[in-house]
């Protein structure tokens, strides 16, 4: 599995309606991508967050999905529309998700660097404890993901209502706008 996430910082006068409305429009095309676990389109609105983004977050089952996608023309019609992001990976120590993740109105996020020379395994352990505390919470879905490259975490959790954890150091709150979910079934 593969985790992956761009986001886009807009203008803070951006009408975050269009991104609402692209949401709304292009979201269910990705219902039925192969190789896709699932794919959270969030957003965040100046006000609610620091600033406009539209950051959408992804749990590919393989890299071949996640190739096919960004080669093709559903990443390119986003970078046409946005700009060219950077698009970050991970590699998940912890991905659960549940039937009920299409559900899902908000998101937490938070990606931290891991301090050079840090007990790798403990790490992941206290990691695996904070995703099942978040499930126990009634998060719909939790992904940790580690990355050696720049030796980051990402902790995402997708919930129903608002988050019933208080905020992580580093951690931007979205809302949620569609989940594909085309891969629950090759869990």
């Amino acid at each position: 599995m593969i985790a992956m996430q761009y986001s886009f910082s807009l203008p803070a006068d951006y009408d975050m309606a269009i991104v609402r409305e692209r949401i709304g429009s292009k979201g269910p095309l990705l219902d039925q991508l192969p190789h896709l676990a699932f794919k959270a389109y969030l957003y965040a609105e100046r006000g609610d967050a620091t600033e406009n983004l539209y950051a959408p977050f992804y749990l590919w089952h393989s890299e071949q999905g996640m190739h096919d996608f960004l080669n093709g023309p559903g990443f390119a019609g986003v970078a046409q529309a946005f700009g060219w992001p950077s698009v970050r990976t991970w590699t998940p120590w912890h991905a659960s998700v549940g039937e009920a993740v299409r559900q899902a109105r908000h998101a937490t996020r938070s990606v931290e660097a891991i301090a050079p020379h840090s007990d790798l395994a403990q790490l992941r352990q206290r990691e695996e404890q904070h995703a099942r505390h978040a499930l126990e919470c009634g998060a719909l879905a939790v992904v940790i993901g580690f990355e050696p490259g720049n030796w980051s975490i990402v902790r995402l959790c997708l919930w129903r209502g608002e988050p019933a954890l208080p905020p992580l150091r580093h951690e931007q709150r979205y809302r949620v706008g569609h989940v594909s979910a085309p891969g629950l079934a090759q869990q």
